[in-house]
């Protein structure tokens, strides 16, 4: 065996040891939401009356975006992670939760009355929002750019900022149980905002410490 053929060698040897982008991504994916969980239940929990709110039809679609959001993400960070990878379709499914968010907003709009809207929108929480949504994101995302690091993106910067999308749902997500706030004005004006500055901070962060 000459020189060459050890080093293509060794090269396969190595590929074949290393776990796939996708298994790493996914147990990152648990590592992630265990831990936004655990800042969730420590620094704020749920609202005293969940119970009555998850009655309401305002409350539950909070969840029904975040998930989208999240689990879209999710998707087009496994592609990225792949410079091989198909991203078309997973980059149409990250259009869903905006979607679904502009369509409550219009039907917020007329059913709800005028002199009502800027209650909706301002609510009660914007501090504790755009506080408590980067917090219990920002452990995730760290996770989730130390798992792309297993893999090979081709875009740094686009990596890092669906990181931080997936990291902003998964914390939206969680934060949904303790706002009181429940209008999707509020949810399309603060939640967007706070998770745009994890998807910022994940863009910057992938740039530096992504590129291969």
């Amino acid at each position: 065996m000459d020189t060459h053929d050890l080093i293509k060698a060794l090269g396969k040897d190595a590929l074949a040891k290393a776990p796939a982008p996708a298994t790493v991504l996914a147990g990152a994916g648990l590592a992630a939401i265990l831990l936004a969980v655990a800042l969730f239940a420590v620094l704020i929990g749920p609202r005293p009356d969940i119970a009555a709110a998850a009655e309401t039809s305002r409350f539950l679609f909070k969840f029904v975006v975040t998930l989208a959001l999240a689990l879209s993400a999710a998707g087009l960070l496994a592609a990225l992670a792949r410079p091989d990878a198909t991203r078309r379709t997973q980059a149409l499914m990250l259009a869903v939760a905006p979607l679904l968010l502009t369509i409550a907003v219009a039907a917020e709009f007329v059913s709800v009355p005028r002199e009502a809207w800027a209650a909706r929108w301002i609510g009660t929480n914007i501090a504790v929002c755009l506080t408590y949504i980067p917090l219990i994101g920002i452990g995730p995302l760290g996770i989730f750019l130390a798992a792309l690091r297993h893999g090979a993106p081709t875009s740094p910067a686009l990596a890092g900022a669906v990181a931080g999308l997936l990291a902003g749902g998964i914390a939206a997500t969680l934060y949904a149980a303790h706002c009181t706030d429940d209008s999707p004005f509020f949810v399309a004006t603060w939640y967007s905002i706070a998770i745009a500055g994890l998807a910022i901070l994940g863009a910057l962060a992938g740039r530096a410490v992504l590129r291969w």
